[in-house]
């Protein structure tokens, strides 16, 4: 919702560059995708490996 409300506020005061902005908010998201897959990638990796280093300590605090 503040998105469209800062839209509309750009679209007021400089309307040729909030249709810019418009135009090419697609394109820069093509663009920031793959960070954002390998991001995710990343936390992934680095849950797998806390979960590998802390395993002995939960299986010997079960005993």
């Amino acid at each position: 919702m503040l998105k469209l409300l800062l839209f509309c506020i750009l679209l007021v005061l400089c309307w040729p560059l909030a249709l810019l902005a418009l135009i090419l908010y697609p394109f820069i998201w093509l663009v920031c995708l793959p960070f954002r897959i390998v991001g995710i990638a990343v936390t992934g990796v680095f849950a797998l490996v806390t979960a590998i280093f802390l395993f002995p300590v939960r299986v010997l605090r079960s005993v």
